[in-house]
């Protein structure tokens, strides 16, 4: 039975993977935003909400079943040790709920896991190759001050906390530049082309 390759896009923040992303969807290539998934998964995933309110305690959710976002973020803010607890749970059900959501492409020649920690979360060894989306980091500041209207020390905070873009190239197996010196969509044709042929 077939099964579709499996490439992981990241980036770090301001450096247009979901941009990326967009060009891949309009191409019919089914797109799994990690990010998105987690979001859902944790009011969603029975076994993940009692694993949560098992750590963090009741207060985790309100009375409607929402996540209380106030709560947890005031939790593992500026606690590391927290917030890799929290991750520890939440990555393993994502991971799960991914391979149950590519099992639907088996028609697909590849599907996309786009998500922000790729390498971090160390997933990146669970899939046939990776992709990162280059902009240097001054274009990205620029990037996200201008998008969310946040400070620049905000966002290179931010920053800090993911993976160099030195780290995150020596360990891609492709780069796609996005930092307004060469056109994307024709680099992403160029990948797709390649991984249609089987030969990327």
């Amino acid at each position: 039975m077939h099964k579709p390759l499996q490439i992981g896009i990241t980036g770090g923040i301001g450096s247009g993977k979901s941009l990326v992303t967009k060009i891949f969807a309009c191409l019919g290539i089914p797109v799994y935003d990690a990010d998105s998934h987690a979001k859902e998964l944790m009011t969603t995933d029975g076994i993940l909400i009692s694993q949560i309110k098992k750590e963090f305690g009741d207060l985790s959710y309100l009375n409607d079943g929402t996540l209380n976002r106030k709560y947890l973020s005031e939790v593992v803010f500026n606690q590391q040790e927290k917030l890799d607890i929290l991750n520890g749970l939440v990555h393993p059900r994502v991971r799960h709920d991914f391979v149950q959501w590519t099992d639907r492409y088996r028609d697909k020649p590849y599907v996309i896991r786009e998500a922000a920690l790729l390498f971090e979360t160390g997933v990146y060894r669970l899939l046939d190759r990776t992709v990162v989306v280059y902009a240097p980091e001054d274009v990205r500041i620029r990037r996200v001050m201008k998008r969310d209207n946040r400070p620049e020390a905000q966002v290179r905070a931010i920053i800090q906390k993911q993976l160099s873009e030195e780290e995150k190239k020596a360990l891609a197996d492709d780069i796609i530049y996005n930092d307004d010196s060469i056109l994307v969509i024709p680099q992403v044709l160029a990948l797709h082309h390649r991984l249609l042929q089987g030969n990327a």
